[in-house]
């Protein structure tokens, strides 16, 4: 990996390579790296896994393999901005798979613990409309959904 920009570090205890695997084969322009690991030195046995390098939707991770000590929490989440429903779906079902949980208002935490934010790309502009009703409409509609329905936030926008 390059030196330029972030790399998104992920500590997992002793699934990193799964979780690496996992989503590379969920987003495109995605590919696994080098992996790493343990020395003599530990603290892990030597032998096992340490890291492995991935890029996932072309950004840029390393999945460590840490221990129990640290566990995945909503405060902090990856947002996927869909173009269309058929986005939101696939981006829905693969990150459920396996034992993820659904979440509200288009938020699903995977089978590793990591949060996703499955979005379509027009919420924040209509949230955001400079006509006040539009945008309650639509937040109103967005707090009430648990995966998204574009067609139906688009109703709700409209007034219909």
């Amino acid at each position: 990996m390059s030196s330029d920009g972030f790399i998104t570090c992920l500590w997992f205890d002793g699934q990193a390579e799964e979780a690496a695997a996992f989503y590379v084969s969920v987003f495109k322009n995605s590919r696994l790296g080098r992996v790493t690991h343990y020395s003599e030195a530990g603290p892990g046995p030597a032998g096992t896994v340490l890291t492995v390098e991935f890029v996932a939707n072309g950004q840029k991770f390393i999945a460590l393999n840490g221990g129990p000590e640290f566990k995945f929490n909503e405060a902090i989440s990856f947002q996927i901005l869909c173009a269309d429903q058929d986005e939101i779906d696939y981006y829905w079902s693969r990150l459920t798979e396996g034992g993820g949980e659904e979440g509200p208002c288009g938020w699903v935490k995977d089978r590793f613990g990591v949060s996703w934010q499955v979005e379509p790309a027009v919420l924040m502009e209509m949230m955001n409309d400079p006509d006040p009703q539009k945008a309650v409409r639509a937040t109103k509609a967005m707090l009430s959904m648990v995966k998204f329905d574009i067609a139906a936030l688009e109703k709700a926008y409209a007034g219909e």
